[in-house]
């Protein structure tokens, strides 16, 4: 194993997720990758996060262009703190933008990745249907060895 890549959204589950695939990497000696996908900005208004790994969240009131950048710089700034919590800076990080899935996918191959971690949401609802649904595709549709981290955080 020579590449993990490793995908991570703002959910609280994302310090297991990246700690685990991190653990991974070290002890398997491979490259590690954070990938953060920007799939739609508007999704980034009116929502607050909780800090994760030393990263304080932010809140975006609308998106416009100059807050597109900005969402794109506070995600490699998240990235970069996920990378200083691990405590290796020989981690790469990558933010992109495009669709979860296709974005996942073609990063994957590109890199030449022989792990994706990713983590599921517990949620309910539709929430739930689509976390769901997404890592039911991105399962159905990889070439690459999947490692799927269950949030299963009291509700």
């Amino acid at each position: 194993m020579k590449t993990i890549l490793i995908a991570l959204d703002y959910d609280p589950s994302a310090e297991l997720i990246a700690q685990t695939g991190f653990d991974i990497g070290k002890a398997m000696q491979a490259k590690v990758i954070l990938l953060h996908v920007v799939a739609d900005p508007g999704y980034y208004t009116d929502m607050a996060y909780s800090p994760i790994m030393g990263f304080n969240g932010f809140i975006y009131p609308g998106i416009d262009e100059m807050l597109e950048k900005e969402l794109l710089k506070d995600s490699n700034e998240y990235l970069e703190r996920t990378k200083e919590h691990l405590g290796d800076t020989g981690i790469e990080t990558m933010v992109v933008e495009g669709d979860f899935i296709e974005t996942i996918l073609d990063k994957s191959n590109e890199l030449h990745a022989d792990l994706i971690v990713i983590g599921t949401h517990s949620r309910r609802g539709i929430d739930k249907m689509m976390s769901a649904n997404t890592v039911e595709k991105l399962l159905n549709r990889s070439k690459i060895p999947m490692l799927v981290i269950p949030n299963v955080s009291a509700e």
